[in-house]
């Protein structure tokens, strides 16, 4: 899917900031700015604020042929982006 950057929404927990390996919680799918592929807009498919997410640095892109997200977070999609995506 072009256009699209993958962001993580990370465990919001006092102390678990997510240049500290804060688990992932959910994947989220946002639209890349306008004129920056590799750059996420401001919200994501689903409505939410970028500005705490963090940006994957695997990009649907990337991998022709396979999902938005990464296989290995495929039990934390959100489900609104997902239905988004593929719609």
């Amino acid at each position: 899917m072009s256009g699209t950057v993958v962001v993580y929404e990370y465990d919001d927990t006092p102390g678990a900031a997510p240049g500290d390996g804060a688990p992932v919680l959910r994947v989220h799918a946002a639209p890349a700015a306008p004129g920056q592929s590799g750059v996420r807009g401001p919200r994501t498919l689903c409505g939410k604020d970028t500005f705490a997410m963090g940006t994957a640095s695997w990009q649907p892109a990337g991998h022709p042929g396979s999902g938005w997200y990464p296989r290995e977070y495929a039990d934390r999609v959100c489900p609104a982006c997902d239905d988004a995506a593929d719609g």
